[in-house]
């Protein structure tokens, strides 16, 4: 083995390092004397500069930005572990050509994420902010507007079938939801009708659903997948949720379909510009539930991130591949094999 396996930490993590990941770090790391980390310089461009990562082994990403150019010329870098699941912030193909392994933590907020969804379908479904905001302004069933509705038996559709997907449908059938759909090209068949799910083209996951979530990743060929043509199939009684990633959605023709009562409301956790401008429509619309892309940030999915970034890290520095990757692809690369014989133990 060579001598010191260093890793560069995301500036991004400012004060909330030690709470969220430093104890992680100690228990899963601090045992390994070989194997030192510190916190990397803010890039003077928003995006990593290959001078600065090229110096560590492996880094702990949290919203870092890697393009292209943070790949020239890299040489020593072997594994960027991406705290969470999104990969939209990094290059994977640029990562890939250069021998480093992107790995993620999808595990650990499957199940937070997937609660959020639930929560907001039953905040919108049974008008939880319009009732709480009637009661603080002292109207006492003056004026009600028409009930809220019961989710039993109604159809759920996700755009998307992973983990979160089939974590957010396994609960929906406990809860008594009837139709279940999923637009998904690269889920197998065999595991969709495990769920009890139907797998459909787009348009009739759209159509169909009275509650539409989104459960898909941000790539080139998502972005912007539901526009206006699909708002257009939605049921004017159904609700759209989006705890994914913002720009898979044309904002524009959200708020539009919004703005003409085409579909009754939305829960939103994810906006195509982050942070939204306050001028943001979506902010002032009394059908929308926002959030700031924070409704998986519960104690036990922060933590299980910090964990299972920190055995990412750990499995490249004893020579191994990490269970989740971006690209699966990397892992077979000589380069990639080389880098990891490094720290294979004899």
């Amino acid at each position: 083995m060579t001598q010191g396996f260093s890793i560069g930490i995301d500036p991004g993590w400012g004060d909330k390092l030690n709470p969220l990941l430093g104890p992680r770090l100690e228990e899963i790391l601090g045992p390994r004397r070989d194997i030192r980390w510190e916190v990397m310089p803010q890039p003077r461009r928003g995006v990593a500069e290959p001078g600065v990562i090229d110096r560590h082994d492996a880094i702990m990403a949290l919203g870092m930005r890697f393009d292209a150019s943070s790949f020239k010329g890299v040489r020593r870098l072997a594994c960027i572990s991406r705290w969470g699941v999104g990969f939209d912030a990094i290059d994977v193909p640029a990562a890939t050509a250069a021998d480093v392994l992107v790995a993620l933590t999808p595990e650990a907020i499957t199940r937070s994420v997937a609660e959020a969804q639930i929560a907001l379908i039953f905040a919108l479904a049974k008008r939880i902010p319009d009732l709480d905001r009637r009661t603080r302004a002292g109207r006492w069933r003056t004026g009600m507007p028409l009930l809220g509705i019961d989710v039993k038996g109604q159809a759920l559709s996700s755009v998307g079938l992973g983990r979160i997907g089939s974590e957010m449908f396994r609960i929906a059938k406990g809860i008594g939801f009837g139709r279940l759909l999923a637009h998904d090209p690269y889920c197998p068949p065999s595991r969709a009708a495990g769920l009890g799910v139907e797998l459909v083209d787009l348009d009739t996951a759209m159509a169909k659903g009275d509650f539409v979530t989104v459960n898909a990743f941000l790539g080139d060929g998502t972005r912007h997948l539901i526009g206006a043509p699909q708002f257009a199939r939605m049921k004017p009684t159904a609700y759209f949720v989006n705890t994914a990633r913002g720009p898979i959605v044309d904002e524009a023709a959200l708020i539009g379909a919004l703005r003409d009562g085409r579909i009754a409301g939305a829960g939103i956790d994810v906006f195509e510009i982050e942070p939204p401008s306050p001028d943001n429509p979506l902010l002032a619309m009394e059908n929308v539930i926002v959030s700031p892309h924070g409704m998986a940030w519960t104690i036990q999915g922060m933590d299980g991130n910090s964990k299972d970034c920190c055995l990412n890290i750990l499995q490249v520095a004893t020579g191994e591949v990490p269970a989740c990757l971006a690209d699966d692809t990397a892992a077979l690369r000589p380069g990639v094999q080389a880098k990891l014989a490094r720290w294979r133990q004899p």
